[in-house]
């Protein structure tokens, strides 16, 4: 059992409803001290779990000395009451006594709202109303910059419900941030609505969506704007009628009593419908924290520290040039950027402190540079520097139950306690020797990982040689980056500047281990020796240079250490890509090209950035040069690109972040498709992708002119339906062309239309063409077939357009769906086969993989097969020279009735070409099959 479950069960076990009013009457509840003693629990971890066991809402808080805790669940039975979030924390035990009243009062939830009778006063009021209104209040839309409080707001407005008892005990209140599938606007849709079984490809059951689970609630729809123009639609007509309908229904026959709480950075009338934002009645605006008044910004730096105090349970000592630079250092990100700084900060004092009982002492000295930059914001501005100084003294005291907060559970929070990890890995590291100033650096760097994994911030910041070196000394990274080169050269791999940080570190952990002349204690993994020999060879010789260089002797198990951290090391990079950025101007064209890549391909390392056409060119630097630092993987970074001034900034990127980035212009979704297919796939580095790609223009040839239709008819025309007709539009022109040419010889032409234009250059186009059906984003309701896009690319898409051309009479070829399939995959064996010939292998893969459908009874989809048909073809090369794999793992855990379909399409397989995988290989095709099929049979879920 757990320690914080331990405590937990000795709370519940000692707490009884009927004694209970008598031990808050007489202050006995629980204190750290006593079940500490109880338990026998060093009283620091004991009341690190009471205030985890407080932020989950199992315990009630008494902020006296010494600090009391009771249980929850066994108050609510005493009282016959649920407790608010409000009722958690008590500053005495004679307010708990209230509790057991008959005739409880309560404040608004907006009482504790910092600025909420000044700054905020208009947008409360606002709030209040929009809950009041009868019968079931106004659905409301919250505008306001990134990190302003957009989402408390609305918590406190479902609360203020609860308050005025216009919502149910058991309303829910459900949150969603609409920007977590804007890639993916039907799984959007589905998330918001619901879909029945069939509605799209993958849809194998009905899914019950946000709107039936927040029923009798309020549903908050964080970044609004990210809703396709169909959803907003959806969303009014359900404002509207309280009605709608699930994906893949026609009529809008479900109801629903919802209150809708939207917010959005963006300008409303610029990227919401006209006719959407008609049915918000109400608009609150909530103010950048630059616009907050002095007293109010000083007053919500003081709730943040003290809510960073509760969770460690220590004092924080702040200076008051420490307070202004955080508070100048949250010029664009407003309270989230300010809570963000405030925690790394707080990480590292708490780190300086941990083997202390005082305070967290923090003082601009100490502060990180990017936030000490934060004090300069002031310059020039010393009437607002003289009125934030008149609320701080030169060093305020917060104490961990100085302000209550406003709510004790945060949907956007990190899901991990900082100070508990640093907490438990100082622990560990003191136990092993590691001194107190290592503990500190390697902790500070833990700080950094868990932070920038949340907030996305202080990204890259040790890559830089100079910032190595503030960890390192210069003589041990010089010895690094000698290693790295040797063991390039003896690997003749390209390793990242990853490895020269985590050698140096180890190298340096073990030095100083060695000179203080304590014991070192190893685990014996002799085993390595065998698992890796490449890395243990170089090890050896690693250990030589290390007692040549330095002067020290090496132990035999330190180069069974050096050997897991090298193939350690070497296998992440071996799982490291070349990313791929893609960007092009118009609202959804490169996010439509990376779309269809991530169809036929999964998910590659490869994003697709969207450029309004009236972006400044800084502003569209800036973004690339902030998804290039993210996406980069130590491999570089390749930036399709469509035309204008994107093609310049490859270099541009490359000087500000270090990171190798080449650009190609001209970007489609071919290339799109090719570029993830080399990344991804035959891993290629940047340089042979960058090679292979600068005369790439698609996989197919294109129609011949010559190719005329009958003089006495109207040529056939297919038409394609994007935003602008440009752009995504004729990259499907460009992938549907393609298609035809293998299907038939007729001469069809592709039409790239745009939406806007869409009925009046349809009519054009009929006096002049035989328009055999319409493939795009929006279904121009004119007599002629239509198919949806994403229809299109899912797994019967090809197929769908060939039927549909049959139907006009036109002679079609025997039928070659999945072309883009199996194109993919014949390119990547030319790359990886050399007795086998890929022309004639792919023959031999479909029919394996055709076979094997058959017998799983499931069809499988172009990601899945790609990768399934690309294994094959390398099992079947490997039987040709008698080099197959050996399958070590334990065969009784294999799938019986997927071993017999893959055995029943091998044998299809050698009675075609007289040639078959082994048992062994076909053991690993299991394991790459098994998770496809158990995710899609209906007696695995």
């Amino acid at each position: 059992m757990k320690r914080i479950d331990k405590i937990y069960q000795f709370l519940l076990q000692s707490s009884s409803r009927t004694t209970i009013r008598k031990q808050v009457a007489e202050k006995e509840g629980f204190t750290a001290t006593s079940i500490a003693n109880e338990l026998n629990i060093l009283r620091n971890n004991v009341s690190m779990e009471l205030n985890e066991l407080h932020r989950q809402g199992k315990i009630v808080k008494v902020n006296s000395r010494p600090v009391l805790y009771f249980v929850r669940q066994t108050l609510e039975e005493a009282t016959m009451r649920t407790l608010t979030e409000d009722e958690l924390n008590f500053s005495q035990t004679e307010d708990i006594l209230k509790l057991f009243a008959a005739d409880v009062t309560k404040t608004s939830p907006f009482e504790n709202l910092i600025g909420a009778s000044e700054s905020l006063k208009t947008p409360v009021e606002q709030a209040k109303a929009a809950m009041l209104y009868p019968p079931n209040g106004l659905h409301t839309l919250i505008l306001g910059q990134t990190g302003v409080g957009k989402t408390l707001f609305a918590n406190l407005m479902y609360r203020f419900a609860h308050h005025t008892a216009r919502l149910a005990k058991d309303a829910p209140f459900i949150v969603f941030n609409c920007a977590d599938y804007y890639n993916n606007p039907q799984l959007l849709m589905s998330q918001i609505f619901g879909h029945v079984k069939g509605a799209f490809t993958g849809a194998d059951s009905e899914k019950e969506g946000l709107v039936e689970k927040a029923n009798g609630g309020i549903l908050f729809l964080d970044e609004i704007h990210r809703l396709p123009p169909e959803g907003q639609e959806m969303i009014f007509y359900l404002m509207d009628s309280g009605t709608f309908n699930k994906l893949g229904e026609t009529d809008r026959k479900r109801t629903s009593n919802v209150l809708i709480i939207g917010a959005t950075t963006e300008n409303p009338a610029s990227s919401l419908l006209k006719t959407f934002v008609r049915r918000i009645p109400i608009t609150v605006s909530l103010p950048s924290l630059d616009e907050r008044t002095a007293k109010e910004r000083v007053e919500l730096l003081t709730h943040l520290l003290s809510n960073e105090a509760h969770r460690v349970n220590k004092p924080i000592r702040i200076e008051d040039e420490a307070a202004k630079a955080l508070l100048g250092n949250t010029t664009s990100g407003n309270i989230g950027q300010l809570k963000s700084n405030i925690q790394l900060v707080c990480a590292q004092g708490f780190l300086n402190s941990f083997d202390k009982d005082d305070a967290i002492l923090i003082d601009f000295k100490t502060l990180p540079i990017e936030i000490k930059d934060g004090f300069f914001h002031f310059s020039g501005r010393r009437k607002e520097l003289q009125e934030i100084s008149d609320y701080l003294e030169p060093y305020t005291m917060i104490y961990p139950e100085q302000i209550r907060p406003l709510i004790t559970t945060d949907e956007y929070e990190p899901n991990f306690n900082l100070y508990k990890i640093i907490e438990d890995k100082a622990s560990i590291l003191m136990d092993q020797g590691v001194e107190d100033d290592d503990i500190k650096k390697f902790i500070t760097m833990d700080i950094d990982i868990h932070l920038n994994s949340f907030y996305n911030k202080f990204k890259n910041t040790i890559q830089t040689r100079e910032n190595i070196l503030k960890i390192v000394n210069e003589e041990i990274l010089n010895f690094a980056e000698e290693i790295k080169l040797r063991v390039e050269r003896h690997l003749h791999k390209k390793l990242n500047e990853r490895f020269v940080l985590a050698f140096s570190l180890h190298l340096t952990s073990f030095i100083k281990r060695v000179e203080s002349n304590k014991p070192l204690k190893y685990t014996n993994i002799e085993t390595v020796i065998n698992d890796k020999p490449e890395a243990y060879e170089i090890s050896c010789e690693i250990k030589d240079e290390i007692e040549a260089v330095f002067h020290i002797r090496v132990p035999s198990m330190e180069v069974m250490y050096l050997t897991l951290l090298i193939s350690s090391l070497l296998k992440e990079q071996e799982n490291a890509r070349v990313a791929v950025l893609v960007a092009a101007h118009g609202n959804n064209t490169a996010t439509s090209m990376v779309g269809v890549a991530k169809k036929l391909l999964g998910d590659g390392l490869v994003e697709g950035i969207d450029m309004p056409l009236d972006e400044s060119p800084k502003v569209v630097l800036d973004k690339l040069t902030e998804r290039a630092k993210e996406l980069d993987m130590g491999r570089g970074v390749l930036l399709l690109v469509d035309m204008g001034s994107l093609t310049g900034f490859a270099q541009v990127i490359t000087e500000r972040t270090g990171i190798e980035v080449r650009s190609i212009d001209m970007v489609s979704t071919a290339t799109v498709i090719e570029t993830v297919r080399k990344s991804n796939i035959l891993d290629m580095d940047l340089d042979s992708i960058y090679d292979s790609l600068k005369d790439f223009r698609g996989y197919g040839g294109y129609a011949s002119d010559s190719d005329l239709q009958d003089e006495n008819s109207k040529p056939h025309a297919i038409v394609t339906i994007c935003a602008t007709g440009e752009g995504a539009a004729e990259k499907l022109q460009a992938f549907i062309e393609n298609i035809l040419d293998t299907m038939t010889n007729e001469r069809i032409h592709v039409i790239p239309i745009g939406v806007t234009e869409m009925h009046e250059r349809l009519q054009e186009l009929q006096n002049d063409f035989d328009i055999l059906m319409a493939v795009g984003i929006t279904d121009p309701k004119a007599s002629i077939p239509f198919i949806p896009i994403e229809r299109l690319f899912a797994s019967d898409g090809e197929e769908h357009l060939i039927q549909l051309v049959k139907q006009r009479n036109i002679f079609v070829k025997k039928s070659e769906t999945n072309r883009i399939t199996k194109e993919v995959v014949e390119d990547s064996l030319n790359e990886f086969l050399t007795y086998l010939n890929p022309k004639k292998a792919i023959d031999l893969l479909n029919t394996f993989s055709a076979v094997l459908e058959e017998k799983l009874g499931q069809k499988i989809d172009s990601a899945h097969k790609i990768n399934l048909l690309i294994h094959v073809g390398c099992a079947l090369e490997r039987t040709v020279i008698n080099d197959s794999l050996i399958y070590r793992e334990d065969r009784k855990s294999l799938d019986p009735a997927i071993l017999n379909a893959l055995n029943e399409a091998n044998e299809a397989v050698r009675k075609r070409m007289n040639l078959a995988m082994t048992e062994d290989e076909i053991c690993y095709i299991h394991d790459i099959v098994k998770d496809l099929y158990l995710e899609n049979t209906p007696s695995s879920l």
